[in-house]
C-alpha cells in the first residue's frame, strides 16, 4: 500500500509535465491533420503501414537501463522519425509517428501516463525534426551528398537534444536523481549511439533514395544494429560494473568495523543503484542502514525503523556457507528484479562484505586484549591498582616534567603485622584485607595521583602537582588515616596499623632513587614507632659512593664511559683459545677504573639497563667480528642480568645487534646467573626458548653455589655449565668441593652439556680439571682480562710457535691419553655450531 501510495505522489507530480507535452504533441497533430497532402491509393497504402511500422519497431526495439526501481529505454524512435522525414512530408510522419507509438505502448502494456508521455513526446520530437529540415528547405534541390547529410544531421541532433530535454527531467523526478548526474552517466555511451544512428539515418536515405520500396529494408536493418548496439552496451554495463565492484571490495579493506560498514552501505547503494541498503549483524544484533547521501541509522535491530519498499536481501556468508554474519538488503521504492549478472555482483559483494566484517571484528578482538593484556602488564592483578612497573615509568615520565607541573613525591606504604592476618585466617582473608586498603587507598587519593600495590602487602602513591614540599607529609597523614579504621574481615573486625615513608623527587636518581628514599623513610618511621617519616639524608645510611655514581649513569651511557675486557677461555689439554668471556668495566673519568660489583645492582635499578646492555653486547660482537677477520674464530661470552631476562624485546635486541656486525647466532655465549628464581622463570621461559631456538647459545654460570641449581637446570635450555671459581680453588684441599666438580662434570656428560671450569689459576688445577674429565678452562693461568686488541695480538703471538694458544699442550701431538670412564665430551664443541 505505501509503494502504491509513493507511486501516485510521484504520477501527480509528474502530470503537469506529461499534461504540457500532451497538449503541445496535441497541437502539432491538429495542425498536421489540417496540412495532410493528397495520395493516391497506392502510395498512401504504402507509405502509411511502412511508416507505423518503422516507428512501432523502433519504440518496441530498446535498450533497458535500471535506475533504482525504475527501468528506463533508449529506444529507435528518433531514427525511425528521421528516416521517415527523409522521405515523407512532415504532417504525415508526425501523425504516424504517434499512431506507431500508440501501437507500440499498447502492445507492451505501458501505465497510462507512460503511454501518453511517449505518444506526445515523440510527436514533438518528429515535428522539431521536421520544423529544422524545413528550414534547410528539404528535400533538397541538388542532389550531391552535402545537402543531403547536413540538414538529416541538423533534424536528427534536434530530434535527440529534444528527446533528452523532455525525458531527463521527468526520469530526475520519477526516480529522485539529480539532472546533472542523469546528464553526466554514460554520455560517452550516448554520444556512441547518437554517432552510429546518424551514420544509420544518412545510409539509409540515400539507400532509399534510388527506390521509395527500399524503405522495407530499413525494419531489418535497424533491428540488426540494435542487437549490435545491445551486445556493445551490455558489454560496457558489465565491463563498468566490474570495475565499481573491484573499486567497492578494495575500499572493505580497512580494520575498523564501522568505516566497514558505512562503505558498504554507501557504495553498495551506487553499485546497485539502490534507494536504500541495510546490514544486519546477527550476533551484534546491531542495523546499519544507508544510501550514497550516508549514514540514516545506525543502531539495535529491534529498534531501526520500518521502511516499505521491495527488498533484495544476501546473506553475509563464507564461500563454503559455514559462517553466517548477517544479511544484506537492498531496499528500492518500487518493484525490482535483478537480471543474472546483478544477482552475481550481489553475491560476490556480500561474501567480500562477509569477510571485510570477519576480519574487522577479530582486530576489533585483537585490539581488545592487546588492551586488557596491557593492562594486565600494568597492573595489579588482586586489587587493580598499577603495579611497580607502571609506577616506575609514570613517576620517571613525571619526573622528566616536574619542573613544569610542581613537586613530585612518593609515599611508600606497609601494613604492619600483616602476615599475622594471613597465619591466622588464611591468605583469603588476607587478600579480601588487601582488596579494601586498596579501595580506601583510592578513595583517598586525588586525580592526579597513582596508587600502585608493589607487591604483599606494600603499597605506594605518587603524588603529582603538589604546590610545596610541606603538602606532601600532611596528604600522606590523610592517606594511612583511612587505613586505621577496622576491617570486616570474614564477620570479623580486624585492625591493622600501617606505616608510610615519604621521599620527595630528587634532582638525579629518577624513580629508583626516589622510591629507595621513600623505603627508606618507612623503616625510619616503623624503627621509631611513628605514623610517617620523611626522607631525610642525614639519617640515610645507605652507601653514599654508590648514590653518586647512580647520578652519574646517564652521562656515563651517554659518554660511553662503560668498555669491556675479555678473558679468554682455552682448551686445558691443548691451551687453544676457544672462546673469550666479556667483562664489563666503568672508566670513570675521576674515580678511574671501575669493578662491576660496585655499579652493576644500580645499573639494574636505574632504568638504564637496556642502554648498558646494548653497549656492552656491541662492544663484544665488534671484538669478534675483528678476531674473525684476523683469523681467529673466537666466540664470545656475555653476561646477562636477570632483569633483561623479563624484557620481551630482549631477544630481538640481540638478534638485531648479531645482524648488525654480521655474525651468527652461535658465535654468541650468553652467561645466566642463579640468582634467576622459579617464580621468574615462568616470565623468561620464552625469552629463554626464542634465543635458544634463533641459535644464540646459553650458559648458567656459578653453577652449584645457589640452592636451587638442579630445578635451574631441568627450566633453562642451555648448553654449558661454569663451575664456580670457589670449587676450583678448593678442590685441591677440601673433598667436598672435589666432590662437587666431579659431579658437575658427571651432570654435564650424562646431559650431554659443555662445562668450564673459572678460576684456573695454577698449573696443578689445570692438570687435575684435565683428569677429572673438564675440557674447558678460564683463569689467570692463562691470562687476565684483557682488551680486544690485546688478546688478538696475545691470539697472535701464541705459545711455543702456535698463534691462538696461551699454554703449552698437556700431552705432545699424537700422544695416547688414557681418559677417565665415560668422557667423550669436548669443550671446543662447546662453542661451534651443535
Amino acid at each position: 500500500m505505501a509503494t502504491q501510495d509513493r507511486q501516485t505522489g510521484t504520477d501527480r507530480r509528474l502530470r503537469p509535465l506529461v499534461g504540457l507535452v500532451v497538449v503541445l504533441a496535441g497541437i502539432a497533430g491538429a495542425v498536421s491533420v489540417a496540412n495532410l497532402p493528397n495520395y493516391g491509393v497506392i502510395t498512401a497504402t504504402l507509405l502509411w503501414p511502412v511508416l507505423i511500422s518503422l516507428v512501432t519497431l523502433g519504440f518496441i526495439v530498446k535498450v533497458r537501463v535500471r535506475i533504482r526501481s525504475t527501468n528506463h529505454h533508449i529506444a529507435w524512435t528518433e531514427t525511425a522519425i528521421v528516416v521517415g522525414l527523409a522521405v515523407a512530408p512532415p504532417p504525415v510522419v508526425i501523425l504516424a509517428t504517434g499512431f506507431g507509438v500508440a501501437i507500440a505502448t499498447t502492445l507492451i502494456r505501458l501505465p497510462p501516463i507512460k503511454r501518453f508521455f511517449g505518444i506526445g513526446k515523440n510527436m514533438l520530437v518528429a515535428t522539431a525534426a521536421s520544423l529544422v529540415l524545413q528550414l534547410f528547405e528539404w528535400p533538397p534541390t541538388n542532389s550531391d551528398i552535402t545537402g543531403t547529410i547536413v540538414p538529416l544531421a541538423a533534424a536528427y541532433l534536434a530530434a535527440v537534444l529534444l528527446d533528452e530535454l523532455v525525458t531527463l527531467p521527468v526520469i530526475a523526478m520519477a526516480t529522485g536523481t539529480s539532472l546533472g548526474k542523469l546528464f553526466r552517466e554514460d554520455w560517452g555511451l550516448r554520444l556512441t549511439a547518437t554517432v552510429t544512428r546518424l551514420i544509420v539515418v544518412v545510409g539509409t536515405v540515400l539507400t532509399i533514395r534510388t527506390d521509395i520500396r527500399m524503405l522495407l529494408a530499413v525494419p531489418p536493418l535497424v533491428l540488426s544494429l540494435h542487437l549490435f548496439y545491445l551486445t556493445r552496451v551490455r558489454g560496457r554495463t558489465e565491463q563498468q560494473a566490474w570495475q565499481r565492484l573491484a573499486q567497492t571490495t578494495d575500499a572493505l579493506n580497512v580494520v575498523e568495523l564501522d568505516e566497514v560498514l558505512t562503505t558498504a552501505v554507501t557504495r553498495a547503494a551506487e553499485l546497485f543503484s539502490a534507494d536504500d541498503v541495510e546490514v544486519e549483524l546477527r550476533d551484534a544484533a546491531r542495523l546499519v542502514r544507508g544510501n550514497s547521501d550516508g549514514v540514516s541509522y545506525d543502531g539495535p535491530t529491534a529498534e531501526a525503523p520500518a521502511v516499505p519498499g521491495a527488498v533484495v536481501p544476501a546473506p553475509l556468508e563464507g564461500h563454503d556457507r559455514s559462517i553466517d554474519v548477517g544479511v544484506l538488503r537492498l531496499r528500492f521504492r518500487g518493484s525490482v528484479q535483478l537480471n543474472e549478472r546483478e544477482r552475481y555482483t550481489l553475491h560476490t559483494f556480500a561474501s567480500a562484505l562477509c569477510t571485510a566484517v570477519r576480519n574487522a571484528q577479530a582486530y576489533a578482538e585483537l585490539a581488545r586484549v592487546a588492551q586488557a593484556h596491557a593492562h594486565a602488564a600494568a597492573h595489579d592483578a588482586l586489587t587493580g591498582l598499577a603495579n611497580r612497573r607502571h609506577l616506575l615509568d609514570e613517576g620517571n615520565e613525571q619526573l622528566h616534567q616536574r619542573h613544569a607541573d610542581g613537586i613530585t613525591a612518593l609515599v611508600l606504604i606497609d601494613l604492619n603485622h600483616f602476615k599475622e592476618v594471613n597465619d591466622t585466617l588464611g591468605h583469603a582473608a588476607g587478600d579480601q584485607m588487601l582488596i579494601q586498603v586498596a579501595e580506601r587507598l583510592r578513595a583517598a587519593a586525588r586525580t592526579d595521583d597513582l596508587v600502585a600495590r608493589l607487591g604483599g602487602d606494600e603499597f605506594a602513591v605518587l603524588l603529582r602537582v603538589l604546590p610545596a614540599p610541606a603538602v606532601a607529609a600532611h596528604r600522606a597523614e590523610t592517606l594511612l588515616a583511612v587505613l586505621h579504621e577496622p576491617y570486616d574481615i570474614e564477620g570479623m573486625q580486624i585492625s591493622v596499623e600501617a606505616s608510610g615513608g615519604i621521599a620527595i623527587a630528587p634532582a638525579a636518581g629518577g624513580m629508583v632513587e626516589l622510591l629507595r628514599r621513600a623505603d627508606v623513610a618507612m623503616y625510619q618511621a616503623k624503627r621509631a614507632g611513628q605514623r610517617v617519616a620523611t626522607y631525610a639524608p642525614a639519617r640515610d645510611t645507605a652507601d653514599l659512593g654508590r648514590l653518586t655514581l647512580s647520578g652519574e649513569l646517564p652521562r656515563a651511557v651517554a659518554d660511553q664511559e662503560f668498555t669491556v675486557n675479555f678473558q679468554p677461555i682455552v682448551d686445558l689439554g691443548t691451551g687453544e683459545v676457544i672462546a673469550a668471556e666479556a667483562l664489563a668495566r666503568w672508566r670513570h673519568p675521576t674515580h678511574g677504573m671501575i669493578d662491576p660489583l660496585r655499579f652493576l645492582e644500580t645499573v639494574e635499578r636505574s632504568g638504564l639497563l637496556p642502554a648498558f646492555a646494548e653497549a656492552i653486547l656491541d662492544q663484544a660482537l665488534i671484538a669478534a667480528g675483528s678476531w674473525r677477520d684476523a683469523g681467529f674464530d673466537v666466540p664470545v661470552a656475555v653476561n646477562v642480568s636477570p632483569r633483561s631476562l623479563l624484557d620481551a624485546r630482549f631477544p630481538g635486541a640481540v638478534l638485531a645487534r648479531l645482524r648488525a656486525h654480521d655474525l651468527p647466532p652461535d658465535r654468541l655465549m650468553l652467561e645466566l646467573t642463579e640468582t634467576l628464581t622459579l617464580s621468574q622463570l615462568d616470565v623468561v621461559d620464552q625469552v629463554l626458548t626464542r634465543l635458544r631456538d634463533s641459535g644464540v647459545r646459553l650458559a648458567l654460570d656459578d653453577f652449584g653455589t645457589g640452592y636451587s641449581s638442579l630445578s635451574l637446570l631441568s627450566r633453562i635450555p642451555v648448553h654449558e655449565l661454569k663451575i664456580d671459581r670457589s670449587f676450583v680453588t678448593a678442590m685441591e684441599s677440601s673433598t667436598e668441593a672435589a666432590a662437587i666438580v666431579r659431579s658437575t662434570l658427571d651432570l654435564g656428560r650424562s646431559l650431554n652439556l659443555a662445562v668450564v671450569a673459572e678460576g684456573v689459576e695454577r698449573e696443578p688445577q689445570r692438570l687435575a680439571l684435565w683428569e677429572l674429565g673438564c675440557v674447558a678452562g678460564q683463569g689467570h693461568l692463562f691470562a687476565r682480562p684483557l682488551a680486544a686488541g690485546a688478546l688478538l695480538a696475545a691470539l697472535q703471538r701464541g705459545t711455543a710457535g702456535r698463534p691462538g694458544h696461551l699454554a703449552t699442550a698437556l700431552h705432545d701431538t699424537g700422544a695416547v691419553v688414557r681418559l677417565p670412564p665415560g668422557r667423550r665430551q669436548g669443550g671446543r664443541g662447546r662453542h661451534q655450531p651443535a
